[in-house]
């Protein structure tokens, strides 16, 4: 069981196509998935968590570009935590992410999106 944090933009409404999918999915019950949003607005100290040697993935949602979530990927990639990266088909994603990410998912729906992550979690796991 991996702890997965999982990064994206406020720009669009995560609760519905980010949180929701993926807390009705398998990868809910096979890894801890902290949301950063799920139950407060408030900021999330992630800094903590990714130093705290507690996290062992990040899976980034990059479809929207956002200052807070670089900044986050750039503390995951200094403290050596593995990144994957995920966006919407025919988002227009950040050249810089290649610097700090090998692993790029493009991902038509909720459904398509899960089924995705679920392939590139087991692959990131072998």
């Amino acid at each position: 069981m991996l702890t997965i944090y999982i990064t994206h933009s406020k720009s669009f409404d995560f609760q519905a196509e980010l949180y929701h999918p993926l807390r009705s999915s398998q990868l809910n019950s096979e890894h801890k998935i902290i949301l950063p949003h799920e139950n407060s607005t408030a900021p999330f100290n992630s800094k903590e968590l990714i130093q705290s040697g507690n996290c062992d993935l990040i899976l980034a949602e990059v479809s929207f570009p956002a200052t807070g979530q670089g900044i986050e990927l750039g503390w995951a990639d200094a403290a050596e935590v593995p990144i994957i990266c995920f966006y919407t088909k025919d988002a227009k994603i950040s050249g810089s992410l290649k610097v700090i990410c090998d692993t790029f998912v493009e991902y038509t729906d909720s459904e398509d999106m899960i089924i995705k992550l679920q392939e590139a979690l087991a692959n990131a796991q072998n």
